[in-house]
């Protein structure tokens, strides 16, 4: 889970350095197209069909609107603002999922947990400071990004346990390619030919990209969730350092209180989570 969170935040900062000469949808756009072919020639060498009736099923569809929209919004949020800043909003994306579990699944979730919730929902706001002068729009692209993947997971909880980890991956990175698509057509840019930095960026972006992706399926579905989900917030850690150390930016007040509130609300479900479970 460590590797994982390691290597979505490399991939986040590649892709913010590919931008700065790269139209954001044609990242997109080779950066889908790469992983889904590496994930797709995976999944051949390992026997797996990448086409079934249950990839058409209809959680696989709210999946891949879910994937489009969160990889859609993140993608500009990194691009338009902190790195930072972005990740620290994107570790929002538990507590949701458990209100999410709650109201669509119909999952108990006691007052503690949405009192933790809450608490967290707050540290977004802190971090966004909605109505100060140090508010910018175009930070919602985070929060709606936040949303997006968080939908995402609640559908892959009730996709079709036939699929295997390479296929959705394939999948996966099939919607990174649609919001590439969509981006291009909105943004109207000329495709440019890479640098060989830009390409650099790019192509070790698609394997930090595969990386990331398959060592947290590896983890999610061999190690016990309740033990290795806590470590989701070391990529709060690794994006923040890379984004300070890469990018110049720097750890306000508001953004550390934010992210406080919103890892020690994360961390609060888990464990009452694993008292009700064991009947405490």
């Amino acid at each position: 889970m460590i590797g994982a969170m390691a290597a979505f935040a490399v991939e986040d900062a590649l892709i913010k350095g590919a931008s700065d000469t790269l139209p954001v949808g044609q990242i997109l756009m080779v950066f889908g197209g790469g992983g889904a072919i590496v994930f797709a020639a995976l999944a051949r060498l390992s026997g797996q069909a990448l086409y079934s009736p249950d990839v058409l099923s209809r959680p696989m569809r709210v999946r891949a609107l879910f994937e489009v929209a969160g990889r859609l919004f993140y993608a500009l949020a990194i691009v338009l603002t902190p790195l930072s800043a972005a990740t620290v909003i994107l570790q929002a994306t538990p507590l949701v999922v458990v209100a999410g579990a709650a109201l669509v699944f119909g999952e108990r979730v006691g007052w503690r947990r949405w009192g933790a919730i809450l608490v967290g929902l707050a540290g977004v706001i802190v971090i966004l400071q909605p109505g100060t002068e140090s508010f910018s729009p175009l930070s919602i692209l985070a929060l709606i990004g936040m949303i997006g993947f968080a939908g995402r997971d609640l559908a892959s909880r009730a996709a079709p346990v036939s699929l295997g980890t390479h296929v959705l991956g394939t999948y996966g990175f099939l919607a990174v390619l649609v919001a590439g698509v969509i981006v291009a057509l909105w943004e109207s840019a000329a495709f440019q030919r890479p640098g060989p930095v830009a390409a650099a960026c790019l192509g070790l972006a698609v394997l930090a990209g595969v990386a990331a992706y398959g060592s947290l399926m590896k983890a999610m579905r061999t190690g016990a969730v309740a033990a290795v989900t806590p470590f989701r917030y070391t990529r709060l850690l690794f994006g923040t350092a890379l984004g300070i150390a890469i990018f110049g930016e720097e750890l306000t007040l508001a953004m550390a209180l934010g992210s406080g509130m919103i890892v020690l609300s994360g961390l609060f479900i888990l464990w009452r989570g694993r008292q009700v479970a064991g009947g405490v």
